[in-house]
């Protein structure tokens, strides 16, 4: 026994949480058994703990009026009898609606008590379960959703998941035992694909002296990447590691505060060493050091959505726009994949369906069918790999619609920044819990309140930069808080003009944004940048824009930007310079002359007074006057 994950135990569990009473009150496989009997009885027969906890151990969410139903896909997989079965299902009883979540799985909604039992009974005919994907349960493992046919699959991790799956799922031992959701990746690709860092347990495609196997990252929650074990598992060593380690974080995870007891706080406490080292006794193993990773980028395998496959065929990916689907469209598309190849589908983190297996003959076929062209529109870069999270139409949790929002954003830059060859990872969460992912976006997007111009209270969003999910993944950088989403989408354009302009042929914004734009601006420039331009041709109509540099000499500087804006901001909307001469970001006053703040509402009468004064202090003649932070002009900036 570890000393130190007895003592964390010990001062984080001195009060346990109403879950976990409600949890010793109970088998969740009773409440199971009686679902016939609740169905017939409706809401009288169901109780308050039932509902708020005990169904949610097999996937059933009460919404009051109804019930939504998270349908486990093992890494995303199903064959053609299962994606026709879940069809007719939400056709009969979920209104035909259907929602693709970034865990590779399906949510049905707008279930009825009365049919809850016969929803679960025709899934169960056709091997699909709903156990353990809510509430305190290892959910569902997501992985490459090519697996086993990518030419850069490595390992074929579905017989890997499929023996986890038969260790813990159904079984009476693991149902509702952990102290908190747990959440797995197994990666045996190149190509980062299901955002393989940010899981509970991640087990990434490694190399160790010669043998392929999984080095062990832990310990992700939303806004933070997983931690590197330092742990090498061959292919034969991941159940009795993964077996081990639940077992620990089950003796050990916190049962206080819910909102502190996913495995990153335990990690946080006592260091990811000495929970390892609980693991390896655990298992009997002395688990080897960590291998060369070997994942690289999302892009290597799937920068098409039209990929060949290693037996000859071909994957069509199909655009879904937020994820949002129907039932009558995956009956269709099951049947349309059928008739053209083995009929399989296979569900992607970012919500959309590749439809597999596909002969090289067949696709033009198969592309022109009216279930394929009716998802057509949304086939460019802003929707390939877009995701959203439910809003408030179905999460009671959601600040701001959500979904909408995303597919309308889509369209406006499409409209107005074509880009035909790249890729963007546009995120969107309706609320903090970031079930959208939005921190490791190449742009994401958080719902939250914000004030319009007339101070009045509208649907906004924080937006983040520069989220990696390479193999040195991280978080994005916070750009802007609390923006109306009407005024969200104009920085998005202008920064993705930027990446129109800058971009290298193919070259995703990911790599972009590494390359360029945070290596010659900080994000404070760039907030500035699409604030300023905002207002120049949004708010001001004045048509003119401030343009960044190929290769700025401001060296991130934030009082060298500045200047350096202030100079190019005076200089469009006045034609005239702010200085006779300029060197190294300094003022040479070869023929001076005195400057007043409203110099450029006189010159330009269509600049208001406010704006002119902000550029004023931008490139005052005194240095210790002049502005030299952005978060000051940003906050001017309001004003105008």
């Amino acid at each position: 026994m570890s000393t130190i994950l007895q003592s964390a135990f010990d001062k984080r569990n001195r009060k346990q949480n109403k879950i976990e009473k409600i949890k010793e009150t109970k088998l969740p496989l009773d409440v199971y058994s009686k679902l016939e009997e609740i169905a017939k009885g409706g809401y009288d027969n169901l109780s308050k703990e039932d509902s708020s906890y005990f169904l949610k151990c097999f996937g059933l969410f009460d919404k009051g009026e109804d019930f939504m139903l998270r349908v486990r896909v093992p890494i995303g997989q199903l064959n053609n009898t299962q994606a026709i079965r879940i069809g007719e299902v939400a056709k009969e009883y979920g209104d035909d609606y259907i929602d693709i979540t970034t865990r590779m799985q399906i949510e049905l909604r707008y279930i009825k008590i009365e049919n809850i039992a016969k929803v679960l009974k025709s899934l169960d005919e056709v091997g699909i379960t709903t156990f353990q994907t809510g509430v305190d349960n290892p959910r569902n493992i997501v992985s490459d959703p090519l697996d086993g046919l990518a030419f850069d699959n490595i390992i074929n991790t579905k017989p890997i998941v499929d023996e986890l799956q038969n260790l813990i799922i159904k079984n009476p031992d693991w149902i509702s035992v952990l102290p908190r959701k747990f959440n797995t990746g197994i990666l045996g690709s190149l190509s980062n694909s299901c955002n393989i860092f940010g899981h509970d347990c991640c087990f990434v495609l490694a190399n160790l002296n010669g043998e392929f196997g999984f080095n062990v990252y832990l310990g992700a929650r939303v806004g933070v990447q997983a931690k590197d074990a330092n742990l090498f598992v061959s292919i034969s060593e991941v159940s009795s590691f993964y077996m081990a380690l639940l077992e620990t974080f089950k003796t050990y995870g916190y049962r206080d505060n819910r909102n502190k007891n996913r495995l990153h706080f335990l990690l946080q406490d006592v260091g990811v060493k000495a929970f390892v080292d609980e693991i390896k006794r655990r298992a009997g193993k002395n688990f080897s050091p960590a291998g060369a990773t070997l994942v690289q980028s999302k892009n290597i395998a799937l920068g098409s959505n039209r990929v060949l496959l290693k037996n000859g065929k071909y994957a069509q990916k199909v655009i879904v726009p937020s994820g949002i689907f129907s039932g009558s469209d995956m009956i269709e598309l099951a049947k349309r994949a059928e008739s053209f190849g083995s009929g399989d589908l296979r569900l992607t983190y970012d919500q959309n369906i590749y439809v597999v297996n596909l002969d090289i003959n067949a696709l033009d076929a198969f592309n022109s069918t009216t279930i394929v062209s009716k998802y057509k529109p949304f086939n460019n870069i802003y929707f390939n790999d877009m995701i959203a999270c439910a809003g408030t139409k179905t999460c009671s949790f959601g600040v701001i619609p959500n979904k909408p929002d995303a597919i309308e954003m889509a369209h406006f830059l499409n409209s107005e920044v074509k880009i035909e060859s790249g890729m963007v990872r546009m995120n969107w969460s309706a609320c903090p819990k970031g079930c959208g992912v939005h921190g490791i976006a190449d742009i994401g997007f958080e719902g939250c309140k914000a004030k319009d111009d007339n101070g009045k209270r509208v649907d906004g969003v924080h937006i983040f930069l520069g989220g990696k999910i390479t193999r040195e993944a991280k978080e994005a950088h916070t750009l802007y808080k609390a923006l109306p989403i009407t005024e969200a989408k104009y920085h998005v354009k202008y920064l993705l003009e930027v990446y129109a302009e800058f971009k290298k042929r193919g070259e995703t914004f990911e790599c972009f944004e590494n390359r360029y734009l945070s290596t010659n601006y900080s994000y404070q420039a760039i907030s500035f940048y699409t604030k300023i331009n905002y207002i120049l041709n949004e708010k001001l109509n004045l048509g003119v824009k401030l343009k960044l540099e190929e290769k700025p000499k401001t060296y991130k500087k934030e009082n060298f930007e500045i200047f350096n804006f202030g100079l190019k901001l005076f200089k469009l909307l006045t034609n005239e310079k702010r200085y006779v001469a300029v060197e190294d970001f300094e003022p040479v006053l070869n023929q001076p002359r005195k400057i007043k703040r409203d110099e450029i509402s006189k010159i330009n009468p269509k600049v208001p007074k406010k704006l002119s004064e902000i550029i004023y202090t931008m490139t005052d003649n005194n240095r210790k006057t002049r502005a030299s932070v952005f978060s000051e002009l940003l906050i001017e900036l309001k004003g105008v």
